[in-house]
């Protein structure tokens, strides 16, 4: 600022507020101070406020400004004054605030001091309540310690008091007064298996062992005593039922068995307490569990002998009383034993609260006796009936309707089924005996081979029996009742005929060929006697042979009849054979497993072709190979016997459609035969044989043929089926075959050669003029009566055998009896359902039993 002259500083101090680029511009606020000092100055109020007169003595306060320093210093004093002037209130409040915080000093020295004379005081208390806390810990210590003390005190008299009881207990158990069966006796008993768990648990006592050992001898005491007092009760009991006074031989079995029983009853309550207490200890004690295990078996030998004895003589006068009844023999003794085992049941449960293998030997040992009796007399059975019947009666009636519903029967379970088990082998084997040499080497009677004679005597016997009917139907019952019992079937034939006049007396179950009415005889007794799977094995065979009886005897027929009688009668059969094996719920498939020894002949062959390399070193030695490459093989078949019934009727039906076709067509099948075997075939007109007129001669026999044979046949198909649809399903191939070989020849004769004037000769009918003579023959033999093919007509029609003469005469070629019938549906070759209007007589146990 020296530097600087004093022009200069005018001339900035001009600038500050220059219009131009001012070096201190002032705010708008600042200008308005300064307006307002210099109003305050020239004594003239500013705009802002009304216009009033300055007083006088603030004008005269006013110093005098001459330099900027005075109008500073001017305005820092005024700036003090104004400030002094708002700052009052400031200024009281804070002389008040000062007084204020005085007394609180004042205060706050007071506290001080209280706070110290109190810090005094708790110094003071602190002292006497330690002392006083101190006094107490002394005083619980020594109450604690007390405590300890007498709790050890307390511990040493318990644990001495099981050192002190082995006397006290052994002079209350040696006491005469003392009884088994009080509730004392079991407090003293309680006590010692108390006391001897306790020395058992405190090994590491000292003399522990030898406590032990005093009250295990005392245990021992007291178990000898419950042993001698129960073995005592049952010889008590024993000797009362087998006292010869009471017993008598003569008595029945109830009032034997009320003895028997009632005695052991009586005895119950004396046992009870004292069983019912070693049960509950035995659960958790080896001893009484022995204990329990020796006086079950004590009660199960005293009834072996009080029982025992009783149930074998009844079982005796059982097998005397029925010695040829088997079945009711095997009622009787299971329901003798099952009611000996219920009984014996019910008295254990009066003794014990659960079963024991006691129990079980003892009841095992009781049934043995049903095995023991009824299997020499089942192992020398040789009638099939009465073994099937024992095995339903045991596997129906014992073990699923009485055993498997009472659980307390498991050891009449055990001998029914060894029983069984036996029955089934010895069913198995007679059935093997009676497939063999009732069906496979049956030698049929002349009346069994009468087909279709006895066929058509039925059907005669059946219309004759429709007339009388008819004539006398109030008198119908006194009719059948006056017949015999196959009188009785053959009546039945005339109400199926009047229902079903398509009906055949082949339906009838008695008409059945022997071998299959014995098969499925057989099969449906078995079927509910025998295991699944060995049934299947059997049922196999049996159908394998009855296959081959038939074949036996339709063969045997077509030599004594014809063929057509012998096919039909084999496909009838097998159709009814195919019908009733169908409700068996099994699968006829065996497997059968044979050796193959193809490969031990061809190691044989080579080894035999290479001597040389025998034994030789190399990788080539014929013996090593022999041994390697010979090993027969194991193969396995699957045998179906459905199957094998399907195909033979297939067989059976192919043979009878050729058969049929030769007789209405033969001729015809003979001249295109010998036709197409000759060659060449435009030189066939030239043979004397195949001239025009030849022809014409075969075309007419072949025409005469189906007039003549068509007839019979479908009567013979007829008779035999008894069903439109399987006639019409077997006619069909026949006719086609019929049609087709008229086909043939006309077209030989279109690539023979022959002109128009020889086909006129030959006359060949076309097909639609065959089918419909086929078609006009069939319904020509519908509306005559004709004989079966085969079967030339009696001299003597109006003859008719009596119902009582052809019913001696099935009753001596059936010799065997039947089951009643049953329906069923015939199930036709191909298989395409036809519904059968058959009956079928088998009885009805195909349904699981």
């Amino acid at each position: 600022m020296d530097n600087m002259t004093l022009k200069e500083i005018q001339n900035k101090l001009l600038l500050w507020e220059a219009a131009e680029n001012p070096l201190a511009p002032l705010t708008s606020s600042q200008r308005e101070a300064i307006l307002d000092l210099e109003s305050v100055i020239l004594g003239v109020a500013s705009d802002s406020e009304e216009k009033k007169p300055i007083p006088q003595e603030d004008s005269q306060d006013i110093a005098p400004v001459e330099t900027a320093y005075d109008f500073l210093n001017w305005y820092e004093t005024l700036n003090e004054q104004n400030l002094k002037k708002y700052d009052a209130p400031y200024e009281a409040y804070y002389k008040q605030l000062e007084d204020r915080r005085n007394e609180c000093v004042s205060l706050t020295n007071q506290i001080t001091s209280t706070m110290s004379d109190l810090n005094k005081l708790s110094d003071e208390y602190n002292l006497v309540s330690n002392k006083t806390n101190a006094l107490h810990t002394m005083s619980e210590q020594l109450l604690a310690d007390q405590n300890k003390l007498s709790a050890i005190g307390d511990d040493i008299k318990h644990k001495m008091h099981y050192f002190t009881q082995v006397e006290h207990l052994s002079q209350r158990l040696n006491s005469p007064t003392m009884s088994v069966n009080s509730e004392q006796f079991f407090h003293v008993l309680a006590k010692i298996d108390e006391c001897l768990d306790y020395m058992r648990a405190n090994s590491t006592f000292k003399e522990a062992h030898t406590y032990t050992v005093k009250y295990r001898h005392l245990q021992s005491r007291a178990i000898s005593l419950i042993r001698s007092y129960v073995t005592q009760i049952l010889n008590h009991a024993t000797e009362q039922v087998l006292d010869p006074d009471e017993s008598n031989e003569s008595e029945t079995m109830d009032t034997a068995y009320a003895v028997y029983f009632g005695k052991f009853q009586a005895a119950a309550p004396k046992l009870r307490m004292v069983i019912s207490e070693i049960e509950k200890r035995a659960e958790n004690n080896e001893d009484y569990a022995s204990l329990l295990s020796d006086v079950q078996r004590e009660y199960a030998v005293r009834r072996a002998r009080v029982a025992g004895g009783a149930a074998e003589r009844a079982l005796r006068g059982a097998a005397a009383r029925h010695a040829r009844d088997h079945c009711a023999l095997l009622r009787a003794a299971c329901s003798l034993l099952a009611l000996a085992v219920r009984d014996e049941c019910a008295l254990y449960r009066h003794f014990f609260a659960h079963p024991s293998p006691a129990l079980e030997e003892y009841l095992q040992s009781l049934c043995n006796g049903l095995y023991e009796t009824l299997r020499p007399d089942i192992i020398h059975i040789n009638h099939l009936e009465t073994l099937a019947e024992l095995c339903v009666i045991l596997r129906v009636e014992v073990i699923e309707e009485q055993v498997n519903n009472d659980p307390s029967l498991s050891a009449l379970a055990a001998a029914a089924r060894a029983l069984l088990q036996d029955a089934q082998e010895r069913l198995v084997f007679r059935a093997h005996v009676h497939l063999r040499a009732d069906v496979l080497r049956y030698r049929a009677a002349p009346g069994d081979l009468a087909y279709p004679d006895k066929l058509l005597m039925m059907e005669e016997i059946a219309l004759s029996l429709q007339e009388q009917s008819l004539k006398r139907s109030d008198s119908r019952n006194s009719l059948i009742s006056d017949i015999s019992a196959t009188s009785q079937e053959v009546a039945n034939i005339n109400v199926e005929v009047q229902r079903r006049p398509q009906a055949s007396p082949a339906d009838l179950h008695g008409m059945w060929y022997p071998g299959v009415r014995r098969t499925l005889a057989a099969l449906s007794r078995l079927y509910r006697c025998l295991e699944k799977r060995v049934f299947q094995g059997l049922a196999q065979e049996a159908i394998s042979l009855c296959v081959q009886s038939v074949d036996i005897a339709a063969k045997q027929i077509s030599a004594n009849k014809t063929n057509i009688d012998g096919e039909l009668f084999q496909i009838k059969h097998l159709l009814i054979l195919r019908e009733q094996i169908a409700p068996f719920q099994v699968d006829f498939v065996v497997k059968e497993t044979t050796l193959d020894f193809s490969n031990v002949k061809n190691a044989a062959y080579g080894l035999m072709q290479k001597p040389r390399q025998i034994f030789s070193l190399n990788s080539n030695n014929a013996l090593l190979e022999f041994l390697l490459e010979g090993t027969p093989m194991v193969r396995e078949h699957l045998l179906d016997s459905r199957k094998e019934v399907d195909r033979q009727l297939k067989s059976c039906c192919e043979t009878f459609i050729k058969y049929s076709t030769e007789i209405l067509a033969g001729p015809l099948i003979e001249f295109i035969e010998k036709a197409q075997a000759f060659t060449p075939p435009d030189q066939l007109k030239s043979q004397l044989w195949a001239t025009p007129g030849k022809l014409a001669v075969v075309v007419k026999e072949a025409q005469k043929c189906i007039k003549a044979h068509l007839a019979p046949l479908q009567r013979s198909m007829q008779l035999y089926l008894a069903n439109k649809e399987t006639e019409f399903i077997l006619f069909r191939p026949i006719r086609n075959n019929v049609v087709g070989y008229f086909v043939q020849l006309e077209q030989i004769l279109s690539n023979s050669g022959y002109t128009y004037d020889d086909l006129l000769i030959v006359a060949c009918p076309t097909p639609e003029q065959v089918s419909v003579f086929i078609s006009s023959a069939s319904l020509i033999s519908h509306s005559e009566p004709v004989l079966p093919y085969g079967k030339k007509k009696p001299t003597n029609i109006s003859h008719r055998p009596s119902v009582t003469s052809i019913s001696e005469k099935l009753e001596e070629n059936n010799s065997n009896p039947s089951p009643p019938p049953n329906q069923n549906s015939i199930r036709p070759l191909n298989q395409n359902p036809i519904p059968s209007h058959n009956q079928n007589p088998l009885p009805p146990p195909y349904q699981n039993p």
